[in-house]
């Protein structure tokens, strides 16, 4: 039945293990961000769902290149290079100190010499991973079943996106907030952001909200079993009491945003249908009230 490929996960069995793996992916996206030519509202620092877990995707290394996947299926972190060489590091119940070291030593290995701002962003407290000894549950069959929820959640979000002409993100995980999003722009710029994330410089939000967008994605929190989200910047007047779907979605008046918990979408009788309509109303609301040219935006 279509319910039974929406894998349930409760936030509160695997908070200590997503925690930790929060930090280990901000490693590996910060060794991304170190190497792959930027890109606007940095999307080259985002992970991706792949069809064994989280990838980088290829990444430029001299006249070659190299990927690094956590692959929640035989439980290891490859890193694997264009010319046929690879490492690994167990995912196993570990400190990040632990975690950061062996990567590293991975990458050194095969001639992947990298520096990074090594402490996390968007969390507090930002403990420098070769010092953090506090971080260090991992259940395996947890973070497998995160997987799957992204690949769910991405199955969705990707048809979604077909349906925008205009300027659109890709589906992909940014691990300062540990979320998979995709974000729609209208094409005109946008006030510039305050900021306010933890340990994360204005600057990088003002990168990221230069221009006016509507975004939509999934996080391991906001409800009992994550819950998928959606915002816009600047937000429209009226946005928060706009008649969004279905029924179980609400407005958080503290995050300001839209928030639809997961179990509501992998408990109705039509998941996908019931997701799409979450995500297609919360557009609605920013492109409608925000005065969007839509007819030259969407297909």
């Amino acid at each position: 039945m279509e319910h039974q490929r929406w894998p349930r996960l409760r936030v509160t069995d695997w908070a200590d293990t997503r925690d930790t793996l929060q930090l280990w992916t901000q490693i590996v996206g910060k060794v991304r961000m170190a190497h792959a030519p930027a890109v606007n509202h940095w999307w080259h620092v985002t992970l991706y769902p792949s069809a064994r877990g989280l990838t980088t995707s290829a990444i430029p290394h001299g006249d070659g290149s190299f990927e690094i996947e956590f692959d929640f299926l035989d439980q290891v972190l490859r890193v694997a290079t264009s010319d046929g060489r690879s490492r690994t590091v167990a995912l196993e119940p570990k400190t990040v100190a632990r975690f950061y070291q062996e990567t590293m030593l991975a990458l050194a290995e095969l001639g992947i010499e990298t520096v990074i701002h090594p402490v996390p962003n968007e969390v507090d407290p930002a403990i420098p991973f070769a010092e953090d000894e506090q971080h260090k549950s991992y259940d395996g069959e947890a973070a497998r079943l995160f997987w799957r929820q992204l690949l769910q959640a991405e199955r969705v979000m990707s048809r979604f996106r077909w349906e925008f002409l205009g300027k659109t993100s890709p589906v992909h995980f940014f691990w300062g907030a540990m979320d998979l999003a995709h974000t729609r722009f209208s094409g005109r710029g946008a006030p510039q952001h305050p900021g306010g994330a933890p340990n994360c410089p204005p600057s990088v939000m003002h990168e990221a909200y230069s221009h006016e967008l509507a975004s939509f994605g999934f996080w391991p929190g906001g409800g009992e079993e994550g819950a998928f989200y959606a915002y816009a910047y600047p937000e429209p007047d009226g946005y928060s009491s706009y008649p969004v779907r279905p029924e179980a979605a609400h407005y958080d008046h503290d995050i300001r945003e839209f928030l639809l918990p997961y179990e509501a979408v992998a408990s109705a009788p039509d998941p996908d249908a019931a997701l799409t309509e979450f995500l297609r109303s919360t557009y609605e609301a920013a492109a409608a009230l925000a005065k969007w040219d839509r007819a030259a935006l969407e297909r």
